[in-house]
C-alpha cells in the first residue's frame, strides 16, 4: 500500500479542512451517515480518506474508500473530486458548475 509523507498528508488535510469543509460534509453524508452535522478530514492513504464524523453530538472516525487507484499525491485530488461528485449524485444535490 502506498503511504504518503507526513508533510503531504498534512498539506492535504490543511487544504480540505480549511477550504473544503462543505465538500467533506457532503462526502460523509453520502457514504457514512446522512445525519452527519460536521466532518473533518483526519487522514489519507492509498485506500481512502478518513474523516471524523459528528452525528448527534458524538464523533467517530470513518474511512471512505477511493473510487479509483491512488498511487501519487495528484491521485488524491482526483479521487476526492470523484467522491464528491458521487456523493452529490447519491444525495440528489445539484451538480457544481465546472471552474
Amino acid at each position: 500500500m502506498t503511504t504518503f509523507s507526513a508533510e503531504v498528508v498534512g498539506a492535504i488535510l490543511h487544504h480540505m479542512n480549511d477550504d473544503h469543509t462543505d465538500d467533506s460534509l457532503t462526502i460523509v453524508r453520502a457514504f457514512v451517515d446522512p445525519a452527519a452535522s460536521a466532518a473533518s478530514m483526519t487522514g489519507v492513504d492509498a485506500a481512502g480518506g478518513t474523516w471524523d464524523v459528528e452525528v448527534d453530538g458524538t464523533t467517530r472516525s470513518a474511512t471512505v474508500p477511493w473510487l479509483g487507484p491512488v498511487v501519487e499525491r495528484a491521485d488524491i485530488r482526483r479521487e476526492v473530486v470523484h467522491l464528491h461528485d458521487a456523493a452529490v449524485a447519491r444525495l440528489g444535490l445539484p451538480a457544481r458548475e465546472a471552474h
